[in-house]
């Protein structure tokens, strides 16, 4: 973890800096694309991404500290989504069947029915705003960096293969 009390500063030099920004600025953008493409379906990528996560999980369910791990939000964030996707009818929150004093969120049939063209959607813009735009190669490359960015910044416990 950089410190204050770091005894030298590394300075980015102009090419690191330039390459710092081109990521911050792309990512962003790439965020906002992928936002405004689920907007036509009514939702957002931060409830895409939850509802998605548990369109994937055994029974369509999932523990909501497991799920904001997985999803890399805090806990407040993903019960306030959480709290959004309950007012649609597509999730409902549960006691945890192995831990009464856990909660698990749980897809509906209501959310199944609308996960489909959500993730046509979704599924159609990372291709039209990344795969696209990347060589075959460079996307690999760009998987395999991210990995292992992943890997250094994930807390102890958390699965790195849980996020693909």
């Amino acid at each position: 973890m950089a410190t204050d009390s770091t005894p030298e500063t590394r300075w980015l030099t102009p090419d690191e800096q330039q390459a710092w920004r081109a990521y911050l600025r792309a990512s962003r953008l790439l965020e906002v694309a992928l936002d405004r493409d689920l907007a036509h379906h009514g939702t957002q990528l931060s409830e895409y991404e939850v509802v998605s996560m548990l369109s994937e999980a055994p029974a369509g369910r999932m523990r909501m500290s497991a799920l904001a791990d997985l999803v890399v939000q805090s806990r407040s964030r993903v019960t306030h989504t959480a709290a959004r996707l309950e007012k649609r009818g597509w999730v409902r929150r549960e006691a945890c069947v192995d831990d009464r004093r856990g909660v698990e969120l749980v897809l509906t049939e209501q959310g199944r029915a609308h996960i489909d063209d959500m993730a046509r959607c979704h599924v159609n813009s990372v291709r039209e705003h990344l795969l696209d735009v990347l060589t075959p190669q460079e996307f690999r490359d760009l998987g395999h960096s991210m990995q292992k960015i992943r890997d250094a910044l994930a807390e102890p416990g958390q699965a790195g293969d849980a996020i693909r």
